[in-house]
């Protein structure tokens, strides 16, 4: 179950990028959905021998539409300064592995969902929160999305799915582990898990 809702967060990241240039939250996110939505709907990379380049196209798309740093800072919360500064980019690096290898194929499986952008909240000057609904055949799923202005342009440091955070969902899980073991325990586990994907 968990690894179906963190997958369906997941799959929201590329479904809702965000751009790397400034602009009103709202505008920015509607703008940049339509090219993830290009490449889902792409014919012709929709054969198995086109999926590596399709993943290649999403790849490039999650590097612009995420602040990793402020991600990975986030996640690991007051742990973040347990890590020295080789450990830090170290973890950047290969928690973004884990979270594109575990779950990259999920976003190939889009089907056309309908998405409904209905509310932006400036939380301050450069904190915002885009409101949107994923409705299916089924039901709706609230998708909210928390992004930070740095460097002048807009990005996603938080996903929270039917009032789930995936930063606190993660921030839980490393919390144990760093509570019994060392940053480099914890980057060993990371590597592992990266290699066995």
């Amino acid at each position: 179950m968990k690894r179906q809702f963190t997958g369906l967060i997941i799959l929201a990241f590329f479904l809702f990028s965000f751009s790397a240039y400034a602009g009103e939250p709202m505008n920015v996110t509607q703008v940049n959905v339509n090219k993830v939505l290009d490449v889902l709907r792409d014919p012709k990379l929709k054969p198995e021998s086109a999926k590596e380049i399709k993943k290649q196209k999403l790849r490039t798309i999650y590097k612009n539409m995420f602040n990793e740093v402020e991600f990975s800072k986030r996640t690991l919360a007051r742990n973040w300064d347990k890590l020295n500064a080789g450990q830090q980019k170290e973890f950047i690096e290969l928690f973004e592995q884990v979270l594109e290898k575990t779950y990259i194929d999920k976003i190939l499986s889009y089907t056309n969902e309908k998405i409904d952008f209905y509310k932006e909240t400036m939380n301050s000057e450069k904190l915002a929160e885009i409101q949107t609904k994923v409705i299916t055949s089924s039901k709706e799923i609230p998708i909210f999305y928390r992004l930070i202005l740095k460097d002048g342009g807009w990005k996603v440091y938080d996903v929270v799915v039917e009032n789930v955070s995936l930063v606190q969902n993660y921030r839980t899980q490393f919390n144990d582990i760093l509570a019994k073991n060392t940053p480099e325990k914890l980057l060993e586990i990371l590597r592992k898990k990266v290699k066995e994907q």
